[in-house]
């Protein structure tokens, strides 16, 4: 994917050739979410403004407690942003719209120690540490962009400073596995249906996302 950044002082150019529009080209830096944040932006005119970016933060850890369930949790958010400006007032704010590809999600895996009860669907019931119950929350691989920012205008070549606050707008999925159904706790068969009521748990605690924010500060140098 950062291969493809040389090629936009080439559309530049076309465009230049094209129309005979005066595109300035821009690289910028910035930490936020999803981590670090490198793009390159263009100027079409004093209110129009094309750029990419990458971000990503990682993997990191997110541990914790869902649905009565003690998880160890692994996560990443990635994005590649394609995204256009319009400045409404010929100046830094910007309205920004576009689509991020994507690659995040948080994994987690279940922490049974053979001594902690659960509860599911109104049963107690005593899981060993061999049992488990895993679940994956993930974001669509592309999704529509919506912000707004600063920065980014048509100026004179420099440094200048560059934020930016917006959402990816889709829906998380969630996945889970399980070993527990079939089994007898305490004289206690759990079923399907059991799981699936547990699962629903989790969906409403850690499944129910619909935005996947954006936030990023830093600089930019203009051409």
């Amino acid at each position: 994917m950062m291969r493809s950044f040389p090629l936009a002082p080439l559309s530049c150019l076309i465009l230049l050739s094209a129309s005979g529009v005066a595109c300035a080209g821009e690289s910028y830096v910035a930490v936020g979410l999803p981590g670090v944040i490198v793009g390159y932006a263009q100027t079409v005119n004093a209110q129009l403004g094309l750029r990419a970016d990458v971000g990503t933060s990682g993997t990191f850890d997110k541990n914790g407690q869902e649905s009565g369930v003690n998880y160890k949790g692994k996560g990443k958010y990635a994005r590649l942003a394609l995204l256009a400006d319009y400045h409404p007032f010929e100046g830094p704010f910007h309205l920004t719209f576009g689509v991020t590809f994507n690659d995040a999600e948080l994994k987690l895996k279940s922490q049974f120690d053979g001594t902690t009860t659960l509860n599911i669907n109104g049963q107690t019931i005593t899981p060993d540490s061999s049992d488990y119950i895993h679940a994956k929350v993930a974001f669509p691989k592309v999704m529509p962009y919506v912000g707004l920012g600063w920065g980014h205008q048509e100026r004179p070549a420099g440094l200048g400073f560059v934020a930016d606050v917006g959402v990816s707008i889709g829906r998380s999925k969630l996945t889970t596995d399980t070993n527990i159904v079939g089994k007898t706790y305490g004289g206690y068969l759990v079923t399907q249906n059991d799981f699936d009521v547990k699962t629903q748990d989790l969906r409403d605690n850690v499944g129910k996302y619909k935005l996947l924010p954006h936030l990023a500060l830093g600089l930019s140098y203009r051409y």
